[in-house]
């Protein structure tokens, strides 16, 4: 799995792109300049960084993603549960529910999923 590791501000700049897509360059200066008060040397550094690391592209002056945003917080998930839990998905849900009540609701729609997700090995 390839690492997408982003800064807080670089992740603050990704949401932009990923909520204006596809954007003009220009526009996305513009953006970034409104939003983060960057001036268009550091929305240019960033957005190539942001493209060097497969994220985004950068064609014909257009800003497009090259993945999605659910594809990068999935990422960002799966690599939290591994640095923090070893990889261990039930020591994260211990964590994560543990003093809470689920629902019905929820404990249903987790049911689901694992079941959805069983390895039939």
């Amino acid at each position: 799995m390839k690492e997408y590791k982003l800064a807080e501000s670089e992740e603050r700049f990704a949401e932009l792109i990923w909520q204006n897509e596809p954007i003009r360059s220009g526009d996305l200066v513009k953006l970034s300049e409104k939003e983060m008060k960057w001036k268009k040397s550091t929305t240019y550094t960033v957005l190539k960084k942001l493209c060097d690391k497969g994220i985004f592209q950068n064609e014909n002056a257009l800003v497009s993603s090259l993945i999605a945003r659910d594809q990068y917080y999935s990422k960002q998930s799966v690599r939290f549960v591994e640095d923090t839990f070893g990889g261990s998905l039930p020591k994260f849900l211990t964590a994560f529910i543990n003093g809470k009540e689920l629902s019905k609701h929820q404990a249903e729609e987790l049911k689901r999923l694992i079941d959805e997700h069983k390895s039939s090995k």
